[in-house]
């Protein structure tokens, strides 16, 4: 039996991906905005592929904020373009 493959679409190129494959961005009900790397946090998600283009072209279109129905500070986004590139070093 083939086992589903999760599909999410990042918020920034609006590709379908599987969702291992996408970085998990959260509102918690703190309303604190973090990169989830886990995937099991709680909160409300949206997923970005892991490079710096999509989260700039999220935050440009403002895809992002919509995702997670808040605005997002800059020094916030500044934050998470920094644990992005960590990520995607790995």
């Amino acid at each position: 039996m083939n086992k589903k493959i999760p599909m999410r679409q990042c918020v920034g190129c609006q590709e379908m991906k599987s969702k291992k494959e996408l970085l998990r961005i959260i509102k918690t009900a703190e309303n604190e905005i973090l990169l989830d790397i886990t995937g099991k946090k709680n909160g409300r998600g949206a997923y970005l592929c892991p490079n710096g283009e999509c989260l700039a072209r999220a935050v440009k279109t403002k895809g992002l904020e919509r995702s997670l129905k808040t605005a997002i500070p800059k020094e916030v986004i500044e934050n998470l373009t920094k644990e992005m590139e960590v990520v995607a070093k790995g």
